[in-house]
């Protein structure tokens, strides 16, 4: 079994990133500037966002924090993405999931610029991706993509199975490895809660993308041998063995399918890295856009 190491491969790619913005300095081109707005106090966002703005660091973006309670308006921030949108110094943009259940999420996604959509969430993105078109790429299939592009894990005539259809994860990776592409011409299956009989469809699996969001799900007798694993989750389990009184897993039973795959994502250090690492990706093709 071996480990496909997001965190080792976000480090390498970070500095593949940074190497090309000291050529954008040296040639007096703008400097990547992404902006990530934060509503509320949610600890999983907060970190999510540290992560992202140390990253900008590391590679020489600029950045900036809007910070807002969660007592905000929605018409207050959609105001705050209108701005954005107008800012000539922001090339790229998010605004951390979940909001406030007062604030439609669609009604910001879809204000937002899909030229500075970075998350690659927008419609517009969402569509021309389907299509196969020049767009940004929802952040985290896109760090999934890499993962296994430069592990050399062959998707062309593999069976893939995708468990969860969210539009964040489950739908765009399963289209992005059924296209006709580098990473892709797989035959993939979207699984999901309805799904009947799902052993039926992990055992045959040569690769099974994990993101349903419930803790070690996938057990050991639902897969065959040489599976490859890409486990997207992290879910908190109580834990009193450990100082903060809880243990990161996935949606994978590592330990036990482990055993039998040839490749795994561990949790955490698998798909997480790779997702911020795919944003600063989006971000500095969003500067080359506008030059």
């Amino acid at each position: 079994m071996e480990l496909l190491d997001g965190r080792a491969l976000s480090k390498q790619i970070k500095s593949e990133i940074a190497k090309e913005v000291d050529l954008l300095k040296a040639t007096g081109k703008d400097i990547p500037h992404l902006a990530a707005i934060l509503v509320g106090e949610n600890p999983a966002s907060e970190s999510y966002v540290r992560n992202k703005v140390r990253s900008c660091e590391e590679v020489g973006f600029e950045s900036t924090l809007i910070r807002k309670d969660e007592s905000i308006t929605e018409q207050e921030l959609l105001e705050i993405v209108d701005r954005l949108n107008a800012n000539d110094d922001v090339h790229g943009f998010i605004v951390q999931l979940p909001l406030p259940r007062h604030i439609d999420p669609i009604k910001v996604t879809l204000r937002i610029d899909p030229k500075k959509d970075v998350d690659g969430f927008h419609p517009n993105n969402f569509g021309k991706m389907a299509q196969g078109l020049d767009c940004f790429l929802p952040a985290t299939p896109y760090g999934i993509l890499l993962l296994l592009e430069r592990a050399g894990i062959e998707t062309n005539g593999k069976h893939i199975v995708v468990m969860g259809r969210s539009n964040i994860v489950g739908t765009p990776i399963s289209i992005l490895l059924s296209r006709k592409s580098n990473v892709g011409n797989a035959t993939v299956s979207l699984t999901h809660s309805r799904t009947k009989n799902l052993t039926e469809f992990t055992k045959k699996a040569d690769i099974i993308i994990a993101a349903l969001g419930i803790p070690e799900f996938l057990k050991a007798d639902m897969v065959k041998e040489g599976v490859v694993i890409v486990d997207v989750g992290i879910n908190r389990v109580e834990d009193s063995s450990k100082k903060r009184g809880y243990r990161l897993v996935g949606d994978v039973d590592f330990e036990g399918v482990g055993a039998k795959a040839s490749h795994i994502t561990p949790v955490p250090g698998g798909v997480g890295p790779m997702t911020v690492t795919a944003l600063m990706l989006n971000t500095l093709k969003a500067v080359k856009m506008v030059d």
